[in-house]
């Protein structure tokens, strides 16, 4: 289904039609392909039809998610879709804190995903910080409204009051897996006269709320993702909405809440799918619309199993300290079972909303590869503004105590040099590292190496010793690129070499391989020079790099004995 015509499409309102030996059924230009039907037996029928509220029902979704950990990146996925199909519509995402479990429920976990959502950019336009006109949005601030409509069923006869033990309960359970049939409830007290009640009561026994189950019949619902998707009554006991606490469960708390709130568009996991029978229940009995449901494929991880720790990171807040972007992250996540139907995987938020439809959401489980998205990381890392991304990698560099400055000309040319080996922030630590270190006895070790120095590498080493000496180097540093491409040209001339990048690179850097070589060492100069590197760095400057050279033996080296490391320099 296009996402044009779903925001069209109007809000289902459920519509009980008692059905008698003539029943009355609506006209066949009142009903729509989105069609829940109910069916009860003879001494009680009912047929329950998906018909419009109004063509101008505004378009709401919600996400709910609990405070019980952090906010995974399933749940940021499906708050995503939420977000995309809300703004994408002119609708409303509402943000509503499902916090029923007050043993596993804290208050930090609630600021975690907040915080995450926020990171994120899904702003909400009504929940916890926000109001707006559907309060409380804690289900923990909500009791009273769940008792009331409670109430309310039990007045109707769709609820009646449980006085089953705990021992009674697991006799059951036990009888019907020995029968071989679903662990359902029996139904004890469903036809317990006024007066069975009134006595248990008076008692003081404990007691649930059960919802009277159809024991005939199905539930169809055309699924805006999955297609039509059905379930038999019979698959359900009569279940418990109110425990004997007074804590309502679960499914009552969220039928209430979504009706409560007009909730016109359910967008969830496919977990929540078998839930949809004992909700729609609920929303027939109360007489409240049913709101169109989405359910979304589950990320799985790469084995195909079910995306958990043991795979990784999982939750959004570890990747924000890890270093990624949120609008890599957004666009990853968005990526998990939707495209736009074209070759293009990068879009921004804005594009999202502009293109994003329900009706291109994949219905199969949608496998992470944290590898492509910390490829996407980085390309969306390169793409910043140049002022953005200096200020992201200069803070990165001082914070951890690499550079004492976290702007300037070294910041700004080192970030244009490195940024090609910057997938995700923190690889910042390890490229300027990598710059400022100087491993020349691994790298004339490495069978690479060896060959070069099989070259005639010592005759370069004492040629480039005396540019050193001379100060030729040192000046045309000073002048910066210029001034170090003329004595390179003038450089390779005097020793008239056909191949004297590598060498070079290798006696200067000492290594075989990285980024532009002259503007290594014009920042190497620069570092050494200004007061720009802690000194908790391990950097070894271009002094440092020359006392190296100027101490190895050659003749040693070629005959498998080491030469000499800095430390042993120092030393002797």
């Amino acid at each position: 289904m296009a996402n044009s015509m779903i925001g069209a499409t109007p809000w289902m309102r459920v519509r009980v039609i008692p059905q008698f030996s003539s029943p009355i059924l609506p006209s066949s230009s009142s009903l729509y392909n989105h069609r829940v039907s109910f069916s009860y037996p003879a001494r009680r029928l009912f047929s329950v039809s998906a018909t419009a509220a109004t063509d101008k029902q505004q378009v709401r979704v919600r996400f709910a998610p609990s405070p019980t950990g952090n906010l995974h990146v399933g749940g940021a996925r499906t708050a995503l879709f939420n977000y995309l199909f809300a703004r994408s519509t002119g609708g409303k995402f509402v943000l509503r804190i499902e916090d029923t479990d007050l043993e596993r429920s804290t208050k930090e976990s609630e600021e975690a995903v907040l915080r995450d959502l926020s990171w994120l950019g899904l702003d909400w336009d009504e929940g916890p910080g926000v109001g707006g006109d559907h309060g409380p949005y804690r289900q923990s601030e909500r009791n009273s409204l769940y008792k009331q409509h409670a109430e309310k069923l039990i007045e109707s006869g769709h609820v009646y009051r449980c006085f089953c033990s705990n021992e009674e309960l697991e006799q059951m359970k036990e009888i019907a897996k020995l029968k071989q049939l679903p662990p359902v409830y029996t139904g004890k007290w469903a036809n317990a006269t006024d007066e069975e009640v009134q006595e248990e009561l008076t008692k003081g026994t404990p007691y649930t709320y059960r919802f009277r189950v159809p024991k005939e019949g199905r539930l169809t619902i055309n699924d805006l993702i999955r297609g039509e998707v059905s379930w038999n009554h019979n698959t359900l006991g009569d279940f418990v909405i109110m425990r004997s606490n007074g804590q309502p469960v679960y499914n009552f708390c969220v039928t209430v809440d979504d009706a409560t709130m007009a909730i016109s568009h359910v967008i969830r996991a496919e977990e929540h799918l078998p839930n949809t029978l004992r909700q729609a229940l609920i929303y027939k009995a109360l007489g409240f619309p049913m709101p169109h449901f989405a359910h979304v494929s589950l990320i799985l991880a790469p084995d195909r199993s079910k995306l958990s720790k043991r795979h990784g990171a999982t939750s959004v807040g570890q990747y924000r300290e890890m270093g990624y972007l949120p609008q890599a992250m957004v666009n990853y996540l968005a990526l998990l079972g939707w495209g736009d139907g074209t070759e293009n995987e990068f879009f921004t938020l804005e594009q999202l909303v502009e293109k994003f439809s329900i009706g291109r959401v994949n219905k199969s489980g949608a496998v992470f590869d944290s590898t492509k998205l910390r490829w996407m990381n980085g390309q969306h890392l390169r793409a910043l503004p140049s002022e953005q991304l200096n200020k992201l990698v200069g803070e990165r560099w001082k914070s951890t105590g690499i550079l004492i400055q976290s702007e300037g000309p070294f910041i700004e040319e080192a970030v244009q040099l490195l940024k090609d080996g910057i997938e995700v922030v923190t690889d910042s630590e390890k490229v300027i590292s990598n710059l400022l270190s100087y491993p020349l006895h691994a790298t004339l070790s490495s069978p690479e190496g060896k060959a070069m120095v099989e070259n005639k590498l010592s005759e370069l080493s004492v040629a480039l010793l005396a540019a050193y000496d001379n100060g030729e180097l040192s000046n045309a540093l000073e002048e910066g690129h210029s001034g170090w491409q003329k004595w390179v040209k003038s450089f390779g001339k005097s020793l008239k070499l056909k191949s004297l990048f590598m060498p070079l690179r290798v006696l200067l850097t000492g290594k075989l391989h990285g980024p532009d070589m002259g503007s290594s060492i014009i920042l190497l100069h620069q570092a050494g020079t200004q007061d720009i590197v802690s000194s908790q760095a391990a950097f070894v400057t271009l002094d440092e790099r020359f006392a190296v050279l100027r101490e190895i033996d050659w003749e040693a080296l070629s005959k498998d004995q080491p030469p000499l490391e800095p430390a042993a320099i120092a030393a002797n």
